[in-house]
């Protein structure tokens, strides 16, 4: 049993490989469709812009695997990984996402600073997420970006952060989990939630 990390060249991929290998998951860092395929997990990390992004992962075949495994096991979006499961992104125009979930990614509005760089509290709107089973609330969680989602359904919100508007910062939709911030660099609480997504991956409860 193991969890693939999807590399589609958007950098980031070994500070989540490494952040995974701490608390001892077997991990195997990969854009192996087969690979990918027989994993018990996949982890779509990600950082830089939308298009090209989603480029890469047409460039490497890679967009039809997600689709037929994403919602079949344990999925975790990060940063860019999870805004690339919504319809379409308005980052340099209109860009087409794997189109797994409705809604759509647009610019932090202006009045603030942009990029969003630092420390932000979370706003939890779900009580019983798995994945945040643990994390004490009023923990700040590291945020690095320019666009956020706005859901088709507000239902799958799990999380919001105040930056000027509320943000969304999760998102938890049956086994897809999709997380704005980075687990990886948000210290002991951010391991805390890679901790429980190895947990559902490995079907324990903490």
């Amino acid at each position: 049993m193991y969890i693939a990390i999807v590399n589609y060249y958007t950098g980031n991929i070994k500070s989540v490989e490494n952040a995974f290998k701490r608390i001892g998951a077997d991990v195997k860092t990969t854009s192996s469709l087969l690979t990918i395929k027989n994993a018990g997990a996949i982890v779509l990390p990600g950082v830089g812009a939308f298009k090209d992004a989603y480029k890469n992962l047409k460039k490497l075949k890679l967009v039809d695997e997600l689709k037929k495994n994403i919602g079949k096991k344990p999925f975790l979006g990060i940063c860019l990984g999870m805004q690339l499961l919504f319809e379409y992104s308005l980052e340099d125009g209109k860009s087409r996402g794997i189109n797994l979930l409705k809604g759509y990614v647009d610019k932090i509005p202006p009045g603030v600073k942009i990029p969003h760089i630092g420390w932000n509290q979370l706003k939890m709107l779900k009580g019983d997420s798995k994945l945040f089973s643990g994390v004490r609330k009023g923990e700040h969680f590291y945020f690095v970006h320019s666009y956020y989602v706005i859901p088709g359904d507000r239902d799958i919100i799990t999380c919001t952060t105040d930056y000027s508007i509320q943000l969304t910062a999760g998102v938890e939709y049956g086994n897809i989990y999709g997380l704005q911030f980075h687990p990886e660099k948000s210290s002991n609480s951010g391991i805390k939630i890679l901790k429980n997504f190895w947990n559902l991956v490995r079907g324990k409860n903490g």
